[in-house]
């Protein structure tokens, strides 16, 4: 476990990294950086296993919109908090959250076993599918969607991971749209996610 100095910078360093992204990103599609290139693409071709042991890929994202949120199961708390919150989204959505992919990607294949997601999703939402993989195919999905993710030594020998803490919504094209809030009333999400079926 992390120490009491360490476990706040970690949150911190985290938190800050996820706000610059999504502001970086909203300010250009509201068009406040109009003289500044277009971001890279986000997104593109993998292959992964969700925690059934089923292979998904881009294509499975194709005609449904799409939240895909990065983590690890061993997260403390930010992890734990957003598939709290982005179950709760699908709760509200009651049948139309058939209609919705929902995806947790691993950012930590050597622990995150299709087991171990799928004991760690038990928890959640079951609209939830837990991705990973060998570290091949998740570092090709994490450069994709441009993720940082870094693992970090504990003084235990353990290690904990550094990581993008964004929501990206995409599009039922699979295309990214914007980073997606859950700083809102479920129902607002949910009038807001209802947009992309």
């Amino acid at each position: 476990m992390m120490d009491r100095t360490t476990r706040p910078l970690v949150i911190v360093a985290a938190f800050a990294g996820s706000l610059v992204v999504g502001l970086v990103l909203m300010l250009w599609a509201l068009g406040g950086l109009r003289n500044v290139a277009a971001p890279a693409a986000i997104g593109g071709p993998f292959q992964l296993t969700d925690q059934a042991g089923e292979t998904v890929t881009e294509r499975n994202m194709r005609g449904r919109p799409t939240l895909i949120f990065f983590g690890f199961t061993h997260c403390p708390d930010v992890c734990p908090t957003s598939l709290f919150e982005i179950s709760e989204v699908l709760r509200a959505m009651g049948e139309d959250a058939d209609r919705v992919n929902a995806y947790f990607i691993s950012v930590d294949p050597e622990r995150d076993t299709t087991a171990a997601m799928k004991d760690y999703l038990s928890s959640f939402d079951p609209h939830l599918r837990g991705l990973t993989g060998d570290p091949a195919a998740v570092a090709k999905v994490i450069s994709a969607y441009r993720v940082y993710a870094r693992k970090v030594p504990l003084k235990d020998g353990d290690y904990t991971m550094d990581h993008t803490a964004l929501i990206y919504l995409m599009d039922r094209d699979g295309k990214f749209v914007a980073p997606f809030s859950l700083n809102r009333k479920p129902e607002e999400a949910v009038a807001d996610l209802k947009r992309y079926l």
